[in-house]
């Protein structure tokens, strides 16, 4: 009997929906496409969009930038990181993440993860202690977060200022509080493989109106801070105004135009995520050589990627499963490969940052650990599809090793 094959593409995602290409299309019409190239007592599509995702996640303050990385520097910069500090960061996350603490000047010191691809929080307690470094940038890598609750506790033992890289996290909740909503400062992304799509971009969020008026000014603004509407009051910026470069990060109103419906639509497009998601988990948590981590009750993720590691094996092993996957149509991501490629790296790829640490739970779980995106493009029956190749494939080549 012919083998089974799937032939969806793992990176083509949904058409934007009409009523945001209507709106854009507008926007086009109009010829103002810059964020501050708008009438007076006009806000602005930027503006707008500020307003409503400040808004969803509770927070006072929004600024629309031109990617999440662009945001994370920002939000580094207009949080006070100098050059020569250092910032704590969990190892497993993406290039950007660490781009933006390079970018800022800052020295990175990487934190172990765990079994459940989360920072490793008795790791990041033990390197805070050592009073070296001031902030945290926690990556919500893959859309697992880990125990905020304890990680706050380490922040407020140690002083640790956090940041948030909610890139892959946006719509997700811990105990009820929305990611983003813990710390200082929170970025997300826009980017077509998230959960709003405008090609690029990113959103900062905060309720300090002193880092959320640096931010603005260093986003860009050309002295118009006052056409932002999502921003703390005008007098915040005077000391300051004067002092703060611009690093011209903003987001136009064309993008800002297609993300506003998409907003609107963000509730129910994760919970389409989070069907495929379970359909794929319950299917690999039943395959004899593949195990999914269980997530914690309290984490309300957004399932648009899915994670597993490869129980056993060896590397050649691990590199055959992916690729008799690939011949079959499901393509497969794999962070313990010793080269970068796509979107995947691992931390040993970041030689800019001069002598890295040897993380060995890092190593260990990373080795075995393969990343599949879930476009919304997929069909429940889709799913089922690829979990019966995944069941095939492992079946042939781990349970034979």
């Amino acid at each position: 009997m012919a083998q089974q094959c799937f032939s969806k593409s793992f990176t083509r995602q949904e058409p934007i929906p009409e009523h945001a290409i209507e709106r854009a299309i507008s926007v086009l019409r109009s010829g103002k496409l810059h964020r501050y190239n708008v009438e007076v007592g006009e806000a602005g599509e930027v503006s707008e969009l500020e307003t409503e995702f400040a808004s969803y996640i509770g927070k006072r303050y929004c600024l629309a930038c031109a990617s999440c990385g662009s945001a994370m520097y920002l939000a580094l910069k207009s949080a006070g990181v100098q050059r020569g500090d250092k910032v704590l960061c969990n190892a497993y996350t993406l290039a950007p993440v660490p781009g933006a603490i390079e970018n800022a000047g800052a020295d990175i010191e990487l934190v172990e993860i765990c079994e459940d691809y989360t920072i490793d929080i008795r790791d990041l307690d033990r390197k805070a202690a050592a009073g070296n470094a001031k902030w945290l940038l926690l990556s919500h890598m893959r859309g697992h977060m880990a125990d905020m609750d304890k990680i706050q506790r380490v922040c407020e033992r140690h002083g640790l200022f956090l940041i948030e890289d909610c890139a892959h996290t946006m719509g997700a909740e811990w105990d009820g509080r929305k990611s983003g909503s813990f710390g200082q400062v929170s970025c997300f992304s826009t980017q077509t493989y998230k959960h709003m799509n405008s090609g690029e971009g990113g959103f900062l969020v905060t309720d300090d109106e002193e880092l959320m008026a640096r931010a603005i000014l260093h986003s860009g603004s050309y002295m118009l801070y006052d056409r932002h509407v999502a921003r703390p009051d005008l007098e915040v910026f005077d000391p300051i105004k004067k002092r703060i470069p611009n690093y011209s990060c903003r987001m136009d109103n064309l993008r800002a135009a297609i993300l506003r419906p998409q907003l609107q639509m963000l509730t129910r497009q994760c919970q389409r995520w989070n069907e495929r998601y379970r359909l794929l988990e319950a299917a690999i948590h039943s395959i004899e050589g593949l195990w999914c981590p269980p997530r914690d009750p309290r984490e309300n993720y957004v399932g648009s990627s899915i994670q597993f590691s490869v129980c056993h094996g060896d590397s050649e092993s691990i590199r055959l499963f992916l690729e008799k996957c690939r011949e079959r149509g499901v393509e497969l991501k794999w962070f313990g490969s010793p080269e970068p490629a796509g979107f995947t790296s691992a931390y040993q790829s970041w030689e800019y940052f001069g002598n890295l640490p040897d993380l060995p739970n890092t190593n260990r779980i990373l080795k075995r650990m393969c990343d599949m995106r879930i476009p919304l493009t997929f069909t429940l029956d889709d799913c089922r599809v690829i979990a019966e190749i995944l069941r095939d494939v492992a079946t042939d080549i781990l349970q034979s090793d």
